[in-house]
C-alpha cells in the first residue's frame, strides 16, 4: 500500500506542478477523494524534488550550455547570463515572503488556508486571474527582449503560490501573459524560475521536519520521487505545446469547476 500511496503522490505531484491547477490543492483534495493520508507540506515539498530533476533535464541544454568553458568564464555565464539574470531577479521575492512567514507564521501550513473552502476560492479566484491573462492581446515579448522588471513581476506572482491553491505555474505564466509575453516563452521562463523556489521550499521543509523523514518508508519515497520524475517531463513537454497554441482556457475552465465542486461539497 505504501509503494502504491507513493506512486499516487508522485502521478499527481507530477502531473500537478507545472499544468497551472495547484499541486497541493489537488494532493490534499484528491488524496481525500479517494481515501488516502494527505501527504502534508512536509512530504510533497520532498517528493517535489522530482518536479526540479525533470526541469533540470528537460531543459538541460539551454541550463548547461558550457562546452569548453573553463571556470573563470563559466562564474561569469552565471552573472551575465540574462536567463540566469531574470531567474536571479524573478527569485527574490518568493525567497522574501517566504523566509517572512517561515519566521513569523511557523503554522501558516497548517492554518485555514489549507482548508478546503479556501482552496475552492482561491482556485475560483484563479481562473478569473487566468482568464484576463489568457485574453491580453499582446504576446510578442520573449525572453530574449524581456525586460528584467517583468522579471520581477512574474517572481511576484510566484510569491503567492505559497498560499495552498494558488498554482506556481498558473500564476507566473499569468502574469508573463499579463505583461505581453509569448505564450511559449512564458511557459518555459515559469518552468525554469520554478528550480530555485522548488528546491529551496524542498530544502526547508526537509530541515524543520528532518525528526520526521525517519517516519517515511524509504523504498516507496524513492519510487515516488521517480514517479513525479517522469510525470513532471510528461507534464512540460504537454503545456509547452499545449499553451503555445491553444493559451490557458481549458485550465481556466477546469480551475473554475473544481472550485464549485469543492464548495459544493463542503
Amino acid at each position: 500500500m505504501d509503494f502504491l500511496r507513493f506512486i499516487f503522490y508522485g502521478v499527481i505531484q507530477g502531473l500537478t506542478e507545472f499544468i497551472p491547477v495547484s499541486s497541493t490543492a489537488h494532493l490534499k483534495i484528491l488524496s481525500l477523494l479517494f481515501g488516502i493520508n494527505d501527504p502534508g507540506s512536509s512530504l510533497s515539498a520532498v517528493i517535489q524534488i522530482g518536479s526540479v530533476l525533470a526541469i533540470f533535464w528537460y531543459f538541460r541544454k539551454s541550463i548547461f550550455n558550457f562546452k569548453n568553458t573553463n571556470f573563470r568564464k563559466l562564474r561569469l555565464s552565471f552573472l551575465s547570463n540574462k536567463l540566469y539574470r531574470s531567474i536571479y531577479l524573478g527569485t527574490i521575492p518568493i525567497i522574501f515572503f517566504g523566509g517572512l512567514i517561515k519566521l513569523f507564521v511557523p503554522e501558516f501550513s497548517d492554518s485555514f488556508l489549507r482548508s478546503n473552502l479556501s482552496i475552492a476560492i482561491v482556485s475560483i479566484l484563479m481562473s478569473i486571474f487566468m482568464f484576463f491573462a489568457d485574453i491580453s492581446t499582446s504576446k510578442l515579448t520573449k525572453l530574449s527582449n524581456s525586460k528584467y522588471r517583468e522579471s520581477i513581476y512574474i517572481g511576484i506572482a510566484q510569491a503567492f503560490a505559497i498560499i495552498p491553491g494558488v498554482s506556481r505555474s498558473g500564476a507566473t505564466i499569468s502574469m508573463a501573459l499579463l505583461s505581453g509575453w509569448d505564450r511559449r516563452d512564458a511557459a518555459k521562463f515559469s518552468f525554469l524560475l520554478g528550480i530555485p523556489a522548488i528546491s529551496f521550499a524542498a530544502i526547508v521543509e526537509f530541515s524543520s521536519a528532518v525528526d520526521q523523514f525517519s517516519k517515511f518508508p524509504l523504498l516507496p519515497l524513492f519510487v515516488g520521487l521517480i514517479t513525479t520524475f517522469i510525470s513532471s517531463l510528461f507534464a512540460i513537454n504537454f503545456l509547452l505545446k499545449y499553451v503555445s497554441s491553444n493559451g490557458l482556457k481549458i485550465f481556466i475552465y477546469y480551475r473554475f469547476a473544481f472550485g464549485i465542486l469543492i464548495l459544493l461539497n463542503l
